[in-house]
């Protein structure tokens, strides 16, 4: 299992990632968060050749249901409970 709090602005998130994630992630969202990862990467090498630039905003919409979760897991009670009230 591993925790990291990040500053975000002026404020600290936690996250938490452990082997409970892709049950959580698909639970949530109804979806399978390695799909989503691969998906992701191979969007990432055929779109920037690998150098980092421009993500479309379907890709960026996975970096934020994984981060959701990673927060949910890491604090639930105050997470809230929605993504767009969390965002």
């Amino acid at each position: 299992m591993l925790s990291k709090t990040v500053t975000i602005g002026d404020r600290e998130v936690a996250f938490k990632s452990s082997a409970a994630i892709p049950r959580m992630y698909r639970i949530k969202f109804g979806r399978d968060i390695f799909k989503d990862l691969t998906r992701l990467e191979k969007s990432y090498k055929d779109k920037t050749g690998g150098s980092g630039e421009d993500f479309e905003i379907e890709d960026l919409e996975i970096f934020e249901n994984v981060a959701y979760i990673m927060a949910l897991h890491a604090d639930p009670a105050s997470t809230p409970k929605t993504i767009d009230d969390w965002l």
